[in-house]
């Protein structure tokens, strides 16, 4: 369940004066690649790569925050954010490094460019443990959701909401996929075509810089200036903000929420599930954040304290990363979510309460009128 407060990490935990995305949380530390103790604490350093995915400030950093304190309360966290902003979050890293974070916890803005960041981090004797995006380098171990399966999951769930709808083979899909900088957003598209080639016609596709909702609405504007509204019967976006932007175009083009196809989505995101239950977004891919973050929270303690990955339920696997090298990994399952799941994901886990999802015009939709 989310808190109204964020818990402090350590009492020596200090903020350093600074505003936006580049506040960072800071305390000293002395990072020599000495193995530490979960008694003494060690200090951590996390690095999130966004602020326009609601995830990252909502949930992933106060999740991973109260697990780390639970599980090393002797430890001390810095935090910050890159704002989508690459030399932003090497400027962060080597912050970070300077003032002797002991490890590093990244997720990539971009993967490519994360590799001098990792390797600045070795050469210091910093272990870097890469969450949710595979950054390159050589990092000591990965953490994140099975991201071809999500691609997988998005494509069943369009051919799923086609048969519903019976338009399957009727006319054509719109593909908007990811950032060309994120590995991520690779794994997403690789698995949506290996379910929907062969099965429906992608008439238009696109890879979204910077995942932005923006370029997302003018990339749909010109699908439907190709293709034809009606001729589109489905959109595979990438996630649930670009999900908004597709929307935001077919409904600009004169389609009514009634008439707009299904279109799929990711993260889960409050703006995206009232979508849903207002029947604007066909689904979007829920990833039990919370599970995520505890994880790359112990994983944190024992590559810290250099003993053996511990995974819990899950299975370590071995990942290969851009550069050819075997990464130590741990990849969760994705879930499908729609209106009928609803009850059963989010809002059992404690991620949205009924009140968040039903605050103001939503309450006059069905599925609040019934739950309310």
């Amino acid at each position: 369940m989310v808190t109204g407060g964020i818990p402090a990490v350590a009492t020596a935990l200090a903020l350093v004066a600074a505003t936006g995305c580049d506040a960072v949380t800071s305390a000293g530390g002395e990072g020599e690649g000495e193995t530490h103790s979960v008694e003494e604490g060690f200090h951590v350093g996390l690095l999130l790569p966004d602020l326009y995915t609601a995830r990252y400030e909502a949930f992933d950093h106060p999740y991973f925050e109260e697990a780390l304190e639970e599980q090393c309360p002797a430890c001390e966290l810095s935090y910050a954010n890159a704002d989508g902003e690459v030399d932003e979050q090497q400027t962060q890293a080597q912050a970070m490094l300077t003032d002797g974070i002991d490890i590093l916890v990244l997720d990539a803005v971009d993967a490519e460019a994360a590799a001098g960041t990792v390797n600045e981090a070795s050469s210091q004797g910093v272990p870097v443990l890469a969450y949710d995006r595979l950054a390159e380098g050589g990092v000591d171990a990965y953490v994140s959701f099975d991201n071809h399966r999500v691609g997988q999951v998005q494509g069943e769930s369009l051919l799923a909401a086609l048969e519903e709808e019976e338009t399957a083979g009727d006319g054509q899909l719109v593909m908007v996929n990811g950032s060309p900088t994120d590995p991520n957003a690779a794994e997403f598209k690789a698995g949506a075509h290996e379910v929907l080639d062969g099965q429906e016609e992608i008439g238009q596709e696109y890879d979204t810089p910077d995942w932005s909702p923006e370029e997302a609405t003018t990339q749909m504007e010109g699908a439907i200036t190709s293709l034809g509204a009606d001729e589109i019967t489905g959109v595979l976006a990438a996630n649930d903000g670009m999900a908004s932007g597709v929307i935001a175009a077919l409904q600009s083009a004169g389609v009514s929420t009634d008439d707009l196809p299904p279109v799929t989505g990711q993260d889960a995101e409050l703006a995206g599930i009232q979508r849903i239950v207002a029947g604007e977004q066909y689904m979007t891919v829920y990833k039990a954040i919370r599970p995520q973050a505890e994880l790359a929270a112990q994983i944190t303690v024992d590559l810290a304290t250099g003993s053996d990955l511990q995974p819990g339920e899950h299975t370590l696997t071995q990942l290969e990363d851009g550069g050819g090298e075997e990464i130590e990994s741990v990849l969760l399952e994705p879930v499908a979510l729609t209106i009928d799941n609803n009850d059963d994901t989010v809002v059992s886990d404690g991620f949205y309460t009924i009140e968040e999802i039903c605050e103001g015009e939503y309450a006059d939709t069905e599925y609040c009128q019934e739950a309310l």
